[in-house]
């Protein structure tokens, strides 16, 4: 796969790094990557994501802007309210590399459209906010073979991790949780979209190139009030309603 005299000076950065050089850098530009959630972390997170000259990307939401975002969603601005959100950020991202194949996908992720509307992707980010999507995302992605990046925040804390077959996101969540809060009533700070979102499409970038050690199988949490992090292990659950199946 070669690259233009564009490409060339565009990523030239990319090209001198040890870890990615130009077989890292034709894998991201080879790469299919879905992005469910166009809002607080899918916005940041497809904004370095189509930087870095991810090949194509799927951008699937069902949602307009509204006002409310702009204060975390940095992908937007005024002039896009109102808007359905996966057009205004597929514009934004062809503004800012015109390399990339943006497809805007302007519907709700369900447990009946994941496995069609993710399939043919090499990889899957999940920055939704509520846990019947990311039960949808993560049960097609294990059936797909898929590498997971999952996000989440609330308040001042945030987590992002890989997941793969096994374990797999409902190893970590098994059930959804009785007092599962979202953004909208519990509030968030809006700079921790754009480090939460960063760190998944750094997870992105590292899977899709092989570049160190990926966030596999493993959750870090941060807490922005005390700037300290903390990565935990996730060990598979042979009972898992979606992944433990495959080991009968």
């Amino acid at each position: 796969m070669s690259f233009s005299d564009n490409e060339v000076e565009r990523y030239a950065r990319h090209l001198v790094l040890r870890e990615v050089g130009g077989p890292g850098q034709q894998a991201l530009k080879a790469a299919k990557v879905a992005v469910v959630g166009a809002g607080g972390l899918g916005a940041p997170a497809s904004l370095y994501l189509a930087a870095a000259g991810v090949g194509s990307l799927t951008l699937i939401d069902p949602d307009v802007v509204d006002l409310s975002n702009l204060q975390r969603q940095v992908l937007y601005a005024d002039p896009d309210l109102g808007q359905p959100k996966v057009a205004a950020a597929a514009a934004r991202l062809t503004a800012l590399n015109p390399h990339v194949n943006i497809s805007a996908v302007q519907v709700a992720l369900t447990s009946e459209t994941a496995l069609d509307l993710l399939a043919g992707h090499d990889l899957v980010l999940d920055g939704t906010d509520d846990f019947a999507t990311r039960f949808a995302v993560n049960e097609a992605c294990v059936h797909l073979s898929l590498p997971l990046v999952s996000g989440a925040i609330g308040r001042w804390t945030g987590q992002v991790g890989v997941f793969g077959a096994n374990p797999c996101y409902r190893c970590l969540v098994p059930e959804i949780p009785p007092d599962a809060e979202t953004c909208s009533t519990v509030g968030v700070i809006g700079a921790l979209a754009g480090v939460i979102g960063s760190m998944m499409a750094l997870e992105t970038i590292k899977v899709i190139t092989g570049a160190g050690e990926a966030l596999t199988g493993r959750l870090l949490i941060y807490d922005a009030l005390v700037a300290q992090t903390r990565t935990v292990r996730i060990g598979a659950d042979p009972r898992c309603a979606t992944c433990g199946v495959l080991e009968h």
